[in-house]
């Protein structure tokens, strides 16, 4: 099957910076999308940013000019730069990928099981 596995979660004061990290695993074909979600306590589930295999990106206002999702095709990662943080940023952070685990196969999504972001004022 298909395991992503995030790192580089942390306790950070406002101001500072966490670079997540996502390495996807396993029978894997082809990945389209990878995405970042986050899920503060008592929240939905909300989707941070994506990005496409070929490189296009979207984030959500809340984090335009503060975060940036990256990746590298060859080595199956995504990314997230996240800069000047906020209390309100705090959250656990989930990697998302969309994959083929064959040629014939449906796209089918995965998750990680998520890294927990706390951003101290």
């Amino acid at each position: 099957q298909v395991q992503l596995v995030e790192s580089g979660g942390g306790s950070v004061q406002a101001g500072g910076s966490l670079r997540l990290s996502c390495a996807a695993s396993g029978r894997i074909f082809s990945i389209t999308n990878m995405a970042w979600y986050r899920q503060a306590p008592g929240q939905q589930r909300e989707l941070v940013a994506y990005i496409t295999n070929g490189g296009s990106t979207m984030h959500i206002e809340d984090v335009k000019g503060r975060f940036t999702i990256s990746r590298d095709n060859a080595k199956k990662m995504v990314y997230l730069q996240m800069n000047s943080l906020k209390p309100e940023d705090t959250a656990v952070y989930y990697c998302n990928a969309i994959v083929k685990t064959t040629a014939w196969s449906r796209l089918d999504t995965y998750w990680g099981q998520g890294t927990q972001v706390t951003v101290s004022s």
